[in-house]
């Protein structure tokens, strides 16, 4: 018999942070039939800009994901893949690519863009990805080139050119949707989008304490208010109030990670959505939680002014060069204790699982813990083995529990 889940308590920052998800597609519906522009978006686009000029937007890479972990992943990939497109390029691109012709899809729907807003921080099969939907769907994209950084820091070089593009942004924007820029306005979205980021942040440092007040996977389901919501006072309050939660827990002794801590790793690289139950429960059934990684806090933005947030966007987690990656993990490995590193080899992501392999090695040694791989995919369930993840975790497990009884 299928137990029933009890309902949320409507005050819990879980229930508020799902109601802003369903919120945000509701109000891009409602805005799409009263006539209002509405954007198609990368996850990494500055979104301090069209939430000043108070444009609707909606996440491909949220929906995609939604998608696979709701079981239509395969259907999508299989149809993008009957259009033409290789089953070689991101799942995320190809469910994409299949919604934007489909325009239906029950797991998670959105209204059809009006434009396009691609940034080039997350991989540069962004731009080819949003490009075709241009293209398909006769309508403008605009593009922020936020190239790979070879250096360890950003430049002021690198600054100016992406803030020219972002000015040109604006203008572009301003013309598409006859909304207007206000300085006073961008500096309130500013001081919100820092004020959420700083919470989630904090909710994520969470994970630092022994036991854990929280399993790690429950940050992947958080996040996509994070991706979506930063710029609003609603998705600042939630965090903060899931910090209090987190808070009041480590005073009760309490967590969401229902089984015994016996282990705690960092989990790198993308969640794979269409098998996310069965990843988390291969850890957990092995007392395991994942207290670190840097999926989730990809998507806190600090800064103090304009500059500042060219800054840290041109600094998110695939936009930097290996040595600067490897010290941001190394840095989270040593403040959460974790026990040892679950790469996952994403099919999806050519780029963060391309050098992923040096990284992974350099990270093991430095911080002295074992680490381990498996394929798979952020949303096509066919390149996952259910096989070979149980025994990777297994072997990780093995030599966890070894290097406790050493030392």
């Amino acid at each position: 018999m299928k137990k029933e889940r009890k309902p949320l308590d409507p005050n819990s920052a879980k229930f508020k942070l799902n109601e802003i998800i369903v919120r945000h597609y509701e109000e891009a519906h409602e805005a799409k039939k009263n006539g209002e522009k509405i954007g198609w978006c990368a996850s990494n686009f500055p979104q301090e800009i069209f939430q000043t000029l108070g444009i609707k937007v909606v996440y491909p890479e949220n929906q995609a994901a939604a998608i696979a972990a709701r079981g239509a992943g395969e259907k999508m990939c299989s149809y993008a893949e009957g259009q033409g497109y290789s089953n070689d390029i991101c799942a995320y691109a190809r469910i994409s690519l299949a919604y934007m012709d489909i325009k239906d899809a029950p797991e998670q729907n959105m209204p059809q863009p009006d434009f396009v807003l691609c940034c080039n921080n997350i991989c540069n099969c962004m731009i080819k990805w949003y490009e075709n939907i241009a293209k398909e769907l006769n309508i403008p994209m605009i593009l922020i080139d936020i190239p790979f950084n070879p250096d360890y820091g950003v430049s002021d070089d690198q600054v100016a050119y992406v803030k020219t593009q972002i000015e040109e942004a604006i203008t572009r924007l301003e013309d598409i949707t006859g909304k207007k820029w206000s300085e006073d306005r961008f500096k309130e979205i500013m001081a919100i989008s820092n004020r959420t980021s700083r919470a989630w942040l904090e909710a994520t440092s969470y994970t630092k304490f022994k036991p854990s007040p929280l399993s790690g996977f429950d940050l992947l389901n958080h996040m996509a208010v994070a991706v979506c919501a930063r710029g609003t006072v609603e998705a600042a309050e939630a965090f903060e109030r899931l910090t209090e939660e987190y808070k009041e827990a480590v005073e009760a002794g309490s967590s969401t990670f229902r089984a015994e801590e016996k282990h705690r790793i960092m989990f790198e690289g993308i969640a794979c959505w269409p098998h996310l139950r069965t990843t988390f429960t291969g850890l957990k059934s092995r007392g395991i939680n994942m207290v670190a990684t840097i999926y989730a806090d990809a998507f806190g933005f600090i800064y103090d002014d304009f500059d500042g947030l060219i800054r840290a966007y041109c600094n998110v987690p695939n936009a930097m060069n290996l040595e600067h990656a490897k010290d941001v993990r190394v840095s989270i490995v040593k403040k959460t204790n974790a026990e040892g590193m679950l790469v996952h080899t994403n099919r999806s992501c050519k780029l963060w699982s391309g050098f992923m392999y040096e990284m992974s090695r350099q990270i093991g040694e430095e911080c002295e813990i074992p680490v381990t791989s498996f394929d798979g995919d952020q949303a096509d369930p066919r390149n996952f083995s259910e096989a070979q993840y149980e025994t990777r975790v297994q072997g990780l497990t093995e030599i966890m529990e070894m290097n406790k009884e050493v030392h």
